[in-house]
């Protein structure tokens, strides 16, 4: 009897100390990895918004948390205000967040001072494998769906399906929908981020995925 509870002590203190050096091991592995992937999620999010500013050098001004009701619902859009390098005012890039076919869809739509869409990126996407990078493409100005230099106060911009002036992904209409409602998502809060005493313009926020 002794020696069945001597061995089941040994067991016991074996697997504490297995838990403590895996749960060392992790906490290193976790704490040598952060910074590296932040600074790659800084470059790549510094690189996004140079490019859909047109490229070119600039400097970003600020960054701003807007929050805004979207269909019922809170939104967060952060604003990043871009100028040159003498210190002119360029328009904005936005972080738009909707959800897609597949969960959620997360662009940076860049807008010039009088609102026209000056390019896109996508962030993240968890949508059918493919199709994501089809959607970088579809819209951009030698795409089938381009919407590049329009403007969601004036072009209406949702898929031809429901009356819009887009053309759709083919055979993923759930996917468009959600990336043009990211993007006119995206204009609203650039519009409250650049003038606060009228609120936001609305624009298409009652889109729905059908």
């Amino acid at each position: 009897m002794k020696k069945l509870e001597s061995s089941i002590t040994n067991m016991v203190i074996v697997l504490v100390g297995v838990a403590l050096i895996t749960g060392a091991i992790l906490a290193y592995v976790n704490n040598i990895t952060t910074g590296p992937i932040q600074e790659q999620a800084e470059k790549t999010l510094t690189d996004g918004i140079k490019k859909v500013m047109g490229g070119g050098e600039l400097k970003v001004a600020s960054n701003d948390t807007i929050r805004q009701m979207v269909n019922g619902k809170e939104a967060l859009f952060i604003i990043h205000t871009t100028q040159d390098t003498k210190g002119n005012a360029l328009g904005a890039a936005v972080e738009s967040t909707t959800s897609g076919f597949g969960g959620d869809l997360k662009v940076l739509v860049g807008f010039n001072q009088e609102g026209n869409i000056l390019g896109y990126t996508i962030l993240q996407t968890a949508e059918t494998p493919g199709l994501g990078a089809k959607a970088e493409g579809w819209f951009q100005k030698d795409g089938k769906g381009s919407i590049i230099g329009k403007n969601p106060s004036t072009d209406n911009l949702t898929v031809s399906k429901d009356g819009g002036s887009v053309n759709a992904i083919t055979a993923s209409t759930i996917t468009s929908r959600a990336f043009l409602l990211a993007v006119n998502n995206a204009y609203n809060a650039y519009k409250k981020g650049a003038d606060s005493n009228s609120g936001a313009t609305k624009v298409n926020n009652n889109l729905t995925n059908k």
